[in-house]
């Protein structure tokens, strides 16, 4: 069973950062991570989609302010995110997806980042 682990989330003002981290554990095949948003009343939407051992997309919202990396540790990956807007203001999950036995999505328990003066 795999499971996600999300921290880093909190009240930041205009301006400031935060760095969101991701652990997933229980498979050797997860191939990607990827990081959402939902703001209230808003549908869920794309962050950061990270191909471990490859390249990251990002959405044009967040280009040239957050930076997504991954770690030695297998499996974790971060969200620096820098210039918060209050816009910015959602819950963030984490997705991780594996592809053996079979293609699977697992989702953490998302964090909150709220951007407010």
């Amino acid at each position: 069973q795999v499971q996600l682990v999300e921290s880093g989330g909190g009240l930041v003002q205009p301006g400031g950062s935060l760095r969101l981290s991701c652990a997933a554990s229980g498979s050797r095949f997860i191939y990607k991570m990827v990081w959402y948003r939902q703001a209230p009343g808003k549908q869920r939407e794309l962050v950061a989609d990270i191909t471990l051992g490859g390249g990251t997309k990002y959405a044009d919202s967040v280009a040239g302010r957050f930076t997504a990396s991954t770690d030695s540790a297998p499996n974790t990956v971060y969200l620096q995110m820098d210039s918060l807007k209050p816009e910015d203001t959602a819950v963030y999950y984490c997705n991780a997806r594996s592809d053996y036995p079979k293609f699977m999505n697992y989702w953490g328990q998302g964090t909150q980042v709220t951007v407010s003066s």
